[in-house]
């Protein structure tokens, strides 16, 4: 599993002093872009440079984000790696230790897109690679 830390925005909290869903979703989009980009390019990897697009996604809520001063702690794994698009699962810690609760669950399926021809396109093997190296010891083989 990767480990990103993502540092939440004073604009980010709601008048409760937690993290609002739409805020949720842009950190977990942050989190996702490290392990992409930033891991992706240090392995040679340029999966989103051509395009890729959030075919589904799915939150779930366990506990409240509060926005303290400290960093959230996000684990993302791929649960699933298909010809053209792949499933990732993140966890966000309500705090910055892998010991702080587990306050979202998400799943989002990605789908790499050719900007130019304006369509879908499958995974190349180096992306298939690269994925495959952040697996999740869950993974049933999909």
């Amino acid at each position: 599993m990767y480990y990103a830390e993502v540092w939440p925005r004073w604009s980010d909290m709601d008048a409760y002093r937690h993290v609002n869903h739409a805020q949720t979703v842009t950190l977990l989009e942050e989190a996702r872009l490290q392990l992409l980009y930033g891991e992706g390019a240090r392995h040679g990897g340029a999966l989103v440079d051509g395009g890729l697009v959030v075919a589904r996604l799915e939150v779930e809520y366990k506990a409240p984000l509060f926005v303290n001063g400290n960093p959230f702690r996000v684990g993302v794994s791929v649960t699933k790696l298909r010809v053209a698009d792949f499933t990732l699962h993140q966890e966000v810690h309500c705090g910055p230790s892998e010991a702080d609760k587990v306050g979202v669950v998400a799943n989002v399926t990605l789908a790499p897109y050719d900007l130019d021809g304006e369509r879908p396109r499958r995974l190349t093997e180096q992306e298939r690679d690269f994925l495959a190296g952040w697996r999740s010891e869950s993974e049933n083989g999909a």
